[in-house]
């Protein structure tokens, strides 16, 4: 095993702040569970869970609490061990409206789980692993969200030769990536083998930024003995390095072809939280029911890098915290570049939370928003080499066709278009816009196809 810097360079990227100081070289804090939680049934790609439980059960720690729903979506727990005290409505940390399981901790952590370990994985057939990926829930933790045992089950016809492991982060400000990696490398690479397992035995490629030294050092250390062909490739410290196109582009030097996917090229991308979940889930028989949260930002009293429960508030990663020393100004889940700003702190984390961020008040700006001066600015800055300025005066003007035909769905809403805007335009949104408007245009396209085929 060896590390290389990446083979590749990656254009249109951007060289930010990262703000990173306050909790890089915090140590990981295990958050007391609350005395209630809300477990979202919406905190991952795809159709929401559905409660399979009511109002008064008993749950264990672990236990099934709701059910996938359609081909892409995924299983949740209980976090705590308690009563179901409510089942309502409410928003996710996506913004959307969502259901949730509201659960009262009794404070015992009962177990609950249903999961069969498999310490015995290497000599078990890799297929037959996958659904007990599926069963623990695992997703995407890195923020995407897409469920596990789908992605790594591609389609016919496509072999993976490469699994790159994603330690990237990129996003300013957020170091629960970083800290697991110094922390827990034993656990991430015991995860990644198994996947390893799973997907046949391609090669291996743990990708991490070179602003990390530390947690390289200690992926090395617990990758000394890795067998086959094993790397870390030490990645230029730009953004959006993470995103999943761009760690492909820039280690492997493949481009996945528009509307494509990592399949596509023989890749496939995992972050190094999912990989620890991997581990957890199949060795010792936990599904997600935990994660990794940095709390930070100006306004938080005692920033720090937690482990909390799935379901914890942001008003109670705030308290453990200490509180905030001032007004709010904005809170947001994730990272300044692609986190979601909430409405409140009464907003459940998921399983895909990997930060929280506390900005005052006096430090978000609102700015009028002015026509675009056709500056390039934001083509030059587009890590997909899209034309952000055309498409958004597309969506602008309601051209359905031209949003289309200019690729907006390859946008992955990393921001780095309105970061550069000198005026203002809210780009990223009109992007969401067009991309929805496109996929709804395609939707009912094939409804009507469907119909009209029926009648036929």
């Amino acid at each position: 095993m060896k590390t290389i810097k990446a083979p590749f360079k990656l254009p249109n990227t951007l060289h930010l702040h990262y703000h990173k100081e306050a909790t890089a070289a915090l140590a990981l804090e295990v958050m007391p569970a609350p005395a209630v939680v809300q477990i979202p049934m919406s905190q991952h790609l795809g159709a929401p869970s559905r409660p399979i439980v009511a109002r008064g059960d008993s749950v264990g720690l672990g236990q099934p609490i709701a059910e996938p729903v359609g081909a892409v979506s995924a299983w949740a727990h209980a976090s705590v061990s308690g009563v179901v005290k409510s089942i309502g409505e409410g928003l996710s940390t996506s913004g959307r409206p969502t259901t949730f399981i509201e659960l009262e901790n009794d404070g015992l952590d009962r177990p609950g789980s249903t999961l069969q370990p498999r310490p015995d994985w290497a000599s078990a057939d890799g297929k037959s692993l996958i659904p007990l990926i599926a069963a623990a829930g695992i997703v995407g933790m890195g923020g995407a969200g897409f469920p596990t045992h789908i992605k790594i089950s591609p389609p016919a016809g496509r072999i993976i030769d490469t699994l790159i492991v994603n330690g990237a982060e990129c996003e300013p400000f957020l170091t629960a990536d970083q800290r697991l990696m110094m922390e827990k490398a034993d656990l991430i690479w015991n995860g990644i083998q198994i996947l390893r397992h799973i997907l046949g035995g391609p090669r291996i490629r743990v990708a991490i930024e070179d602003d990390k030294p530390e947690a390289i050092r200690a992926m090395e250390k617990a990758m000394a003995r890795a067998d086959g062909d094993v790397e870390i490739v030490s990645l230029p410290a730009a953004y959006p390095m993470g995103a999943e196109k761009q760690l492909i582009l820039s280690v492997l030097g493949r481009e996945i072809p528009s509307g494509g996917l990592p399949a596509d090229v023989g890749a496939l991308v995992e972050n190094v939280a999912t990989c620890a979940a991997v581990y957890e889930a199949i060795v010792l028989g936990q599904p997600v029911t935990q994660r990794v949260v940095t709390v930070t930002g100006p306004l938080i009293r005692r920033p720090a890098n937690i482990l909390a429960r799935i379901g914890t508030t942001l008003a109670d990663l705030i308290a453990f915290c200490g509180g905030l020393t001032g007004q709010s100004g904005k809170l947001i889940c994730g990272g300044p570049m692609m986190g979601v700003a909430q409405i409140g702190a009464d907003v459940p984390m998921g399983k895909t939370t990997s930060g929280l961020l506390a900005l005052p008040r006096e430090s978000v700006r609102l700015f009028d928003s002015m026509p675009c001066i056709s500056c390039n600015r934001c083509v030059r800055a587009c890590p997909m080499s899209l034309l952000p300025c055309t498409i958004t005066s597309a969506v602008e003007a309601d051209q359905l066709e031209t949003v289309e035909a200019l690729h907006t769905l390859d946008c992955i809403e990393c921001g780095c278009c309105s970061y550069v805007c000198p005026s203002r335009r809210p780009m990223v949104q009109l992007m969401r816009q067009g991309k929805a408007r496109v996929q709804l245009a395609r939707r009912q396209k094939q409804e009507q196809e469907k119909a009209k085929g029926k009648q036929g």
